[in-house]
């Protein structure tokens, strides 16, 4: 139920109650608005007792500048985040229910591609300390034509597996797939 009866006035989602809004509060700081209830929902104040009017004390900013703990965003499939710069997608956010805040609920915002693969930082340097030598790091990391090419000229005579350690060790290498560390 989206507007559940019988509950404190304070705690109602957003789309329960009108409320005057002030668009001339200072950003940042403390700000009342006189709320009322809509016609089809029953509320109580603090000590239990049936209320139409209550004020909603926050802090005064859009919801597009609420901390991203406060909406939920759409997921993008097609990321690749192993590129510089760091690749970015539209997302379509919506403010969570009992979050209240000026202008609209829903809104778009670029977001940073983020998802993983599955791999490791810590076993893909643990691989390139001991086995790097053979190439077993870019193996892991999916990437297999450096991984023979590594395994052929033994680590590259030792050079190119003391380079793939820092690299890796920095997390300049990732996994092929473009995806970030777990």
């Amino acid at each position: 139920m989206k507007c559940p009866s019988n509950g404190l006035c304070s705690k109602l989602p957003a789309d329960c109650v009108e409320c005057k809004t002030n668009f001339s509060c200072v950003y940042g700081k403390p700000v009342t608005f006189d709320c009322t209830v809509k016609p089809s929902v029953t509320c109580v104040d603090q000590d239990f007792k049936s209320q139409r009017n209550f004020i909603i004390n926050m802090t005064c900013r859009f919801c597009w500048q609420l901390p991203e703990t406060d909406y939920e965003c759409s997921n993008s499939t097609s990321c690749m985040t192993v590129s510089c710069p760091r690749q970015r997608y539209m997302a379509n956010c919506t403010v969570r229910d009992h979050v209240h805040c000026l202008g609209n609920r829903t809104f778009p915002k670029m977001l940073y591609c983020n998802w993983t693969g599955g791999y490791k930082w810590s076993t893909a340097l643990a691989l390139s300390i001991t086995l790097g030598g053979f190439g077993a790091d870019r193996f892991y990391l999916g990437q297999w034509r450096e991984g023979l090419g590594k395994l052929f000229s033994f680590g590259g005579l030792g050079i190119w597996t003391l380079i793939d350690v820092l690299l890796i060790g920095v997390g300049y290498v990732g996994p092929a797939d473009g995806s970030l560390y777990i």
